[in-house]
């Protein structure tokens, strides 16, 4: 009986103690503005917290370093904190390491109060935009990724109302991951350059970089209009350019643009802004789940869900298919291509794990190619994403070496060879090596300077007063190192490289500090997919096409057979997203 008076009065303090914080808690006064810091992707987030009344008010990021466009979850995630009155809101699918650096500074802001969370009283979950149960519009497009958004404008601009479907929560899918180039014979910068190029060389490259097992009239139609198409983008959609081109692997000549700040970002930025101007709707957050068909199979719509809610969404004219591939989805992977298991990273957005493929399969839909799988060649050996600071490669100012100090293959070369060649030298990784005159005469990894210092910052990079110093960071043997790099600076001497024969300009190293960065393959781009003709309209297992449907970007095959070349998958989307367009609005 002591015992359970005893524990009586224990509850009854623990209650007590309770109520006690809770009504402290509602008689803190929280006012005020507290900054806060957290670790981002990208590297500090820095946050002004402003609190009002005990409920937040405001929050202002001060300092950030993160990928533009995804940077975008800072906001989504401000927005549903103020809504909530809480720091307990949703991370941002896409955009994990940001968000978890901005709650991070957040919450590091709100500790500077010296009052526990539960001061702030929350007023419930976050409200979900209003949705009908039904739309209507000429074309529907599923996938807000750069082929998506260009297919609207263009069904848009050919008299068709559009509305385009997005399953995540920021539109650019791989888009907004990539550096942006776009490969281009007979661009304005080699015009200026004097280069020579032409439509049959770009068409040649294409089928060579693919084994001939594309498609000659989808390479055909990609040679012939990726000009017009990068034309568009600069004069219609005002994606601005730099004024130079990169040297891509697998090409015979220098061919490919860079967009302004060498990002993706340019493009799915500008056009957003040409979407909003021709007031064409993107519904965000919702999920295409299935292709509605009539008595005769013509695709005449989608049904989607967005959060709880069942919407279908009717199509007049067409459906077309943006939807992106699928190297983010591991079990997919490993079901056409056993090579491509979870030991391999990708540098691909979470969305990208071939809903769209698995959705027009059921419709008897054929696909191709579905066993090629590229890797990019020089990945972050953590996290699998892109390395844009190496691409002073494209730039001819770096060479690959192994562990042993060696060079193993020619720097431009196409993707899938170099990636190859990487995984069978020692650790499976590669050492790129550049020196200080790359640094200073690089026009793109200047541009890169925040993942630079997080390179430095994660032991990936190293930059050192002497090539011996350099190599003993990553434990290279110096003695041979130095040994390739006298022998390269003969080569780019006489002109010609006897190893490899690098194609492009042979740029010879100078004097320190010298850099070398440590990189791996990783899951870059899916070749396989939907089968399409010229048009953009979607092909079934008969060899027929599917009436309404229409397919454009990386959810197609057949276009780069068993491997893309760098910059291409820019013009692609572009070309085929602009034709799907026209072809739906018809």
């Amino acid at each position: 009986m002591k015992k359970i008076i005893a524990l009586i009065l224990v509850l009854a303090l623990a209650v007590g103690m309770v109520g006690c914080s809770q009504e402290t808690n509602k008689n803190v006064k929280l006012d005020g503005t507290y900054e806060g810091i957290g670790s981002g992707k990208g590297g500090n987030i820095v946050v002004d917290l402003t609190i009002a009344d005990n409920k937040i008010s405001k929050i202002e990021v001060k300092e950030q370093h993160e990928t533009e466009g995804l940077s975008e979850a800072m906001n989504i995630m401000t927005n549903n904190m103020i809504a909530t009155n809480s720091l307990g809101v949703d991370s941002v699918s896409g955009a994990t390491l940001t968000s978890a650096g901005f709650r991070m500074a957040v919450k590091n802001a709100f500790e500077k109060t010296g009052a526990d969370e539960s001061a702030l009283i929350s007023t419930g979950k976050v409200e979900m935009e209003k949705r009908e149960s039904e739309y209507t519009a000429d074309v529907i497009v599923i996938g807000a990724g750069g082929a998506g958004m260009t297919a609207a404008i263009t069904a848009s601009d050919n008299g068709a109302s559009a509305i385009v479907l997005e399953k995540m929560p920021i539109q650019g899918g791989n888009t907004l991951l990539s550096g942006g180039e776009y490969a281009a014979p007979g661009n304005w910068v080699q015009v200026e350059e004097k280069l020579e190029d032409s439509n049959e060389q770009f068409y040649k490259d294409i089928l060579k970089g693919g084994d001939n097992e594309n498609d000659p009239a989808l390479a055909r139609i990609l040679a012939d209009n990726a000009l017009d198409g990068a034309n568009w983008l600069k004069d219609y959609i005002d994606v601005r350019f730099e004024d130079y081109q990169l040297f891509f692997g697998g090409h015979s000549v220098k061919r490919s643009l860079v967009p302004i700040n060498a990002t993706g970002f340019e493009m799915i930025n500008k056009l957003t802004e040409k979407l909003n101007e021709k007031e064409i709707p993107l519904h965000k957050n919702t999920t295409a789940t299935e292709l509605i068909q009539d008595k005769d199979g013509k695709v005449i719509g989608v049904k989607a869900t967005y959060g709880d809610q069942e919407i279908t969404y009717k199509a007049n004219k067409g459906v077309i298919l943006t939807t992106g591939g699928f190297g983010s989805n591991l079990d997919m992977r490993v079901k056409y291509n056993k090579n491509m298991g979870e030991e391999i990273l990708s540098t691909n957005s979470v969305g990208s794990t071939g809903d769209g493929i698995t959705m027009v399969e059921k419709i008897g839909a054929q696909l191709v190619d579905m066993e090629y799988i590229q890797t990019y060649p020089t990945c972050d050996t953590q996290s699998g994403t892109l390395l844009y600071v190496g691409d002073v490669r494209m730039e001819g100012r770096s060479i690959l070496v192994n562990k042993e100090g060696s060079r193993f293959v020619e720097e431009l070369e196409r993707r899938d060879v170099i990636s190859k060649a990487v995984t069978e030298q020692t650790g499976g990784v590669s050492y790129m090596f550049w020196d200080e005159s790359a640094m200073v005469d690089s026009k793109v990894a200047v541009k890169h300077e925040t993942e630079y210092n997080n390179l430095i910052a994660r032991k990936q990079l190293v930059k050192a007063d002497t090539i011996e110093e350099a190599a003993k960071f990553f434990e290279i043997d110096a003695a041979e190192l130095k040994k390739t790099i006298d022998n390269y600076n003969q080569y780019a001497k006489d002109g010609k490289d006897l190893e490899f024969n690098k194609r492009g300009e042979l740029v010879p190293f100078g004097e320190g500090p010298y850099y070398i960065m440590v990189s791996k393959p990783a899951v870059h781009h899916t070749m396989g997919g939907v089968k399409i003709n010229t048009n953009a309209q979607v092909i079934n297992t008969n060899g027929e096409i599917i009436k309404g449907l229409f397919a454009a970007g990386e959810v197609t095959g057949d276009i780069h057979g068993t491997n893309r070349l760098g910059s291409d998958a820019i013009a692609d989307i572009t070309v085929f997203g602009r034709i799907a367009g026209q072809s739906a609005a018809k």
